[in-house]
C-alpha cells in the first residue's frame, strides 16, 4: 500500500468515526453506554472501554469520550455506593478504609493494592454490572427524549438559515 493510500484509509475511518450515529436514537444509546461504562468503579480503563463500545456497537467516538471524560468526578463518587452494594449482595465483610486512604493505598503500592482489594473490586464490579442495564436504559430514555426535543428545536431553525425544509424528527 502506497503512503497516500494509507494516509487516505486513515483519514477516511477518522471521518466515519466523528459523522456516525448521528439519529437522536444512536446519540442518545452514546450517552447512556458512555455515562454507564464512565461510572465502573475501576478508576483508568473507562477510555479503552468507551472506545471499544463505541466501535463495536458504531457509536460517536468524539460524543462517547466526552462522556467518558466528563464524568470522572461522578465515577469517584459513585466507587463507595458500589463497593457498599457490592458488600451487600455477597455478603462480604465492609470494608473500613476512607476515598483518601484508598487513593493513597494505590498509588503507594498498586499492585499491592491490587491483590488486598481484588475481591472487593470484584464485588463492586458486579454491584455495577446488575446496577447499569436498569440506569442505562433510564439515561436512554431520557437523552433520546431531550435530543429529539433539541433536533425539533434547531432543525426549523437550521432550515431557514438553509432555506429549505426542516427535516423530519421521528
Amino acid at each position: 500500500m502506497r503512503p497516500q493510500e494509507l494516509r487516505d484509509k486513515i483519514a477516511s475511518a477518522i471521518v466515519e468515526q466523528l459523522t456516525q450515529g448521528l439519529s437522536p436514537e444512536r446519540i442518545a444509546l452514546t450517552v447512556a453506554v458512555g455515562l454507564c461504562i464512565a461510572v465502573i468503579p475501576v478508576v483508568g480503563v473507562t477510555t479503552i472501554l468507551t472506545f471499544a463500545a463505541a466501535w463495536a456497537l458504531r457509536l460517536n467516538q468524539p460524543i462517547i469520550q466526552t462522556i467518558n471524560w466528563s464524568s470522572y468526578a461522578l465515577q469517584l463518587l459513585l466507587i463507595f455506593p458500589f463497593i457498599r452494594l457490592g458488600e451487600k449482595m455477597f455478603r462480604a465483610p465492609r470494608m473500613t478504609m476512607s476515598l483518601d486512604q484508598l487513593v493513597a493505598f494505590v498509588k503507594t503500592d498498586p499492585l499491592a493494592a491490587l491483590a488486598s482489594l481484588g475481591t472487593t473490586i470484584g464485588h463492586a464490579v458486579v454491584a455495577w454490572i446488575v446496577v447499569m442495564p436498569f440506569v442505562g436504559m433510564l439515561i436512554f430514555l431520557a437523552s433520546r427524549s431531550l435530543v429529539r426535543a433539541l433536533a425539533r428545536q434547531v432543525g426549523p431553525a437550521r432550515a431557514k438559515e438553509e432555506g429549505g425544509e426542516p427535516p423530519a424528527v421521528v
